[in-house]
């Protein structure tokens, strides 16, 4: 499966991080790439409505939300989780985004 990021802040969201972790988000995203819908837990998790969660543990807990439009996983948005939920701000960004999308 294709992966596309959104935008730019999620490269440079990715970029920030510490360097261990961002081997383990790019392994992640190479699951996605290759199991696609199927990929689910421990490191994917649907989140509402077609929003799914790339789920990255360790040093940093990482999440990295995407969507998948027209065959591909869209990568929309990505925080570092310090709470149990997701915070209201980071589900406002991606319902925003997700409704951007092109169906």
């Amino acid at each position: 499966m294709k992966i596309e990021i959104f935008n730019d802040s999620v490269e440079k969201f990715i970029q920030s991080l510490e360097k261990n972790t961002i081997a383990r988000v790019i392994h992640t995203i190479e699951l996605l790439e290759k199991f696609g819908n199927e990929l689910g837990m421990p490191h994917s998790k649907m989140v509402s409505r077609g929003i799914f969660e790339l789920r990255i543990n360790g040093g940093q807990n990482v999440r990295i939300f995407y969507a998948f439009s027209k065959n591909k996983a869209i990568l929309l948005h990505g925080f570092i989780k310090k709470t149990s939920k997701i915070p209201k701000k980071e589900i406002d960004t991606v319902i925003k985004r997700f409704d951007g999308l092109e169906q």
